[in-house]
């Protein structure tokens, strides 16, 4: 990752430590964590600045029932590892690989794939939509050794994050833990590694915009 890039997502950090960060750069950042431990320590640094702001801050009353609605909200994420494998068993031959990917990212990534599939979109190119209760469109790619995605453009801003394996862009290559952001000004085509799959995280807020034919192909289908 760029320095800029880095310095661009560096500001995703205090908004986490704080809880208003959007569920999908959550998830993003908790899988980063697990990856790097530079973004670990940084994560860890706006945590305890943003702790000591809510000592500094007014006693406020809890509603009614609130403890035991969060104890239950903290049962539900922390469901057994055997649950969130029972729950990818339809996810096809990608299954081994799904497993291997940081959590919170594998567990989204097995509901999906046993909910909806994977969704094909061309040779050595599959796609899996996400659902963690975002605002932002947020997808994971697959993308065969060697294989590409479409030159394209972008509606809005995206950031794509390498969870494994690799690719390289117009601007660089990234690696496991490395964030590649873009704006509606960018168009850029990722090309995986040779010699691994490469999985990748996409959080956008705009849909992708694809040149030459398949730009074509998108237009006349109304699809993105």
């Amino acid at each position: 990752m760029t320095a800029a890039s880095q310095n661009a997502f560096s500001e995703l950090y205090s908004a986490y430590a704080a809880g208003c960060i959007d569920p999908a750069f959550a998830m993003m950042l908790e899988a980063q964590s697990l990856m790097r431990a530079d973004v670990r320590s940084s994560v860890a640094l706006s945590e305890m600045i943003s702790g000591s702001f809510l000592e500094a801050a007014p006693v406020a009353r809890l509603s009614e029932g609130a403890l035991e609605r969060t104890l239950a909200m903290i049962d539900a994420l922390e469901a057994p590892e055997e649950m969130q494998r029972a729950a990818g068993k339809s996810a096809g031959d990608a299954l081994s690989e799904l497993l291997e990917l940081p959590e919170p990212v594998r567990s989204a990534a097995l509901d999906a794939a046993g909910r909806q599939g994977w969704q094909m979109l061309g040779l050595g190119l599959k796609r899996l939509r996400l659902d963690v209760g975002s605002s932002m469109d947020v997808e994971l790619y697959r993308i065969s050794a060697g294989s590409k995605i479409p030159r394209h453009s972008h509606g809005g801003n995206e950031f794509t994050m390498v969870l494994s394996g690799g690719f390289t862009d117009e601007r660089g290559s990234y690696g496991p833990g490395d964030v590649c952001i873009n704006g509606p000004r960018d168009t850029h085509q990722p090309v995986a590694d040779d010699d691994e799959v490469c999985y990748a995280l996409a959080v956008r807020d705009g849909g992708l915009r694809f040149t030459g034919v398949m730009g074509m192909v998108q237009k006349l289908l109304g699809v993105r």
